[in-house]
């Protein structure tokens, strides 16, 4: 089976070889996966119903409030890090995807490959030739179904 041109090209948004920061990925990945699963969920909300049980209890005190505050923005903060690891991995990884998909397809046009790289105006020139293809494809469908 031929190598993909792609294989050969190191991209500016993956680094070459895995490094220092692999443990994190893993880490962060795992932590992600976790996080997302049912019994996670269940043991937050057990977390609240216990900690709204016991606002009576305490009297409802500023301790009692800021316990609360404090641990859901603690793991808020570090959640968020862990997330957008693991968001910008899929991001780069459906990216080399969508490029290896354009690049097999004979009738793609391959200079669409590196679009994340360009800037504004240039993104926006292509924008504006797709919306004037668009434009002409539903133009023509429109011609058809008033013929038919």
């Amino acid at each position: 089976m031929p190598r993909s041109p792609l294989q050969n090209q190191p991209r500016k948004s993956l680094p070459a070889k895995p490094g220092p920061n692999l443990w994190f990925t893993r880490f962060a990945g795992r932590a992600a996966h976790i996080a997302g699963t049912p019994w996670v969920f269940a043991a937050a909300l057990l977390s609240i119903v216990a900690w709204a049980a016991t606002g009576p209890l305490l009297g409802f005190s500023e301790v009692w409030q800021l316990t609360v505050n404090t641990g859901t923005t603690i793991i808020t903060f570090l959640m968020v890090f862990l997330i957008q690891n693991t968001q910008n991995r899929d991001a780069v990884a459906m990216q080399i995807k969508l490029d290896e998909l354009i690049r097999a397809t004979r009738t793609a046009e391959n200079s669409l490959l590196d679009l994340e790289e360009l800037t504004e105006e240039e993104l926006d020139k292509f924008r504006n030739t797709y919306e004037k293809l668009a434009e002409k494809a539903r133009a023509t469908q429109q011609k058809k179904k008033a013929a038919a």
